[in-house]
């Protein structure tokens, strides 16, 4: 028998929402030692749903390094994964998407606690609108930070829907090695193919069951075929983010904003447990709030089952190899 004792890959996970990310890193068998997070509701939910992991709830400005050292017991240098999200709607395309946006600024905040921290590898996400436009100067300087912070670093866009999720959803992931550990910074490959909203609720249905209040929706919803904007019906191409979902197709992208706005194939109002199961959220995760804030949770999160195979990958073909 073998005594030695196994021992799982630690992580810090930063604007850590509701859980998304910590719920992936948790079924990849990390341990989570510290969750970041400021939102009272995304807090509450966190709480709900990983008791055993403690949380900063406050402005990560006002984060230190050694406060996070002190929560996690760890010493610099010694944890395996630094996780972040810093806020994405300054890069989004339905955004405004202004340069000097603060919430396009926190990944300085991010960097300022990686570069104390030193660990063995990091993850970091964000919308796929941060190279486009105006954008892509904000994307150089990120990873030009990042490489000058003492990493070796690649960056993907990558899409949820080839990666165990019933929801399309691009985002782009910067993947980081410390140089000091000489191994190559690499993404996983495709895992599954798109999987279908069918194949993903397999049978459920929510038991509240709602219909839109909506006039212009309700005038015109039994002639949207599935898949269609509703843009497409609007004489001014208005309701562009109103979407009747298609069976046999993945989700669009939830946004945080979109409780209503996402209707079933029966043509009623998507509700939030049918859209946190096709972002791959646990059957049993707890939601708490009322719909509109439950599905803002939701389309501010990282699809648990993205970063399970993101933590997976870093796991086997990295931390393994130096640990």
């Amino acid at each position: 028998m073998n005594s030695q004792k196994i021992t799982k890959p630690t992580v810090i996970s930063t604007f850590s929402g509701c859980g998304g990310s910590s719920c992936g890193y948790k079924q990849a068998g990390y341990d989570v030692k510290l969750a970041v997070e400021m939102d009272n509701h995304a807090v509450e939910t966190y709480k709900q749903n990983f008791p055993q992991t403690p949380i900063y709830h406050g402005d990560i400005h006002n984060l230190t390094v050694e406060k996070a050292l002190e929560i996690t017991g760890l010493e610099v240098g010694e944890l395996d994964l630094f996780d972040g999200s810093p806020p994405c709607q300054g890069f989004s395309n339905a955004g405004k998407r202004d340069f000097c946006d603060t919430k396009n600024q926190l990944y300085n905040e991010y960097i300022r606690l990686l570069r104390g921290l030193k660990p063995k590898t990091f993850v970091m996400e964000n919308v796929s609108g941060m190279i486009q436009g105006n954008m892509k100067l904000i994307s150089k300087d990120i990873l030009i930070q990042l490489k000058n912070s003492g990493y070796d670093v690649r960056a993907k866009l990558m899409n949820s829907m080839y990666y165990n999720c019933a929801t399309s959803r691009k985002r782009m992931i910067f993947i980081g090695v410390r140089n000091d550990l000489n191994i190559r910074v690499s993404h996983p490959k495709p895992q599954t193919k798109p999987i279908t909203i069918k194949q993903a609720l397999n049978g459920y249905r929510s038991p509240r069951i709602q219909y839109s209040n909506n006039e212009f929706v309700k005038s015109i919803i039994h002639k949207v075929k599935p898949g269609d904007s509703l843009s497409k019906y609007h004489p001014k191409g208005s309701y562009f983010n109103y979407r009747k979902l298609d069976w046999n197709k993945p989700a669009p992208t939830i946004t945080r904003s979109g409780y209503g706005q996402l209707i079933m194939p029966d043509n009623r109002i998507a509700e939030p447990e049918e859209l946190a199961i096709l972002q791959s959220f646990p059957k049993n995760f707890k939601w708490v709030g009322k719909p509109s804030q439950q599905v803002e949770r939701i389309g501010n999160s990282v699809p648990p089952q993205l970063m399970k195979h993101i933590a997976l990958h870093i796991k086997n073909q990295i931390l393994n190899k130096i640990n």
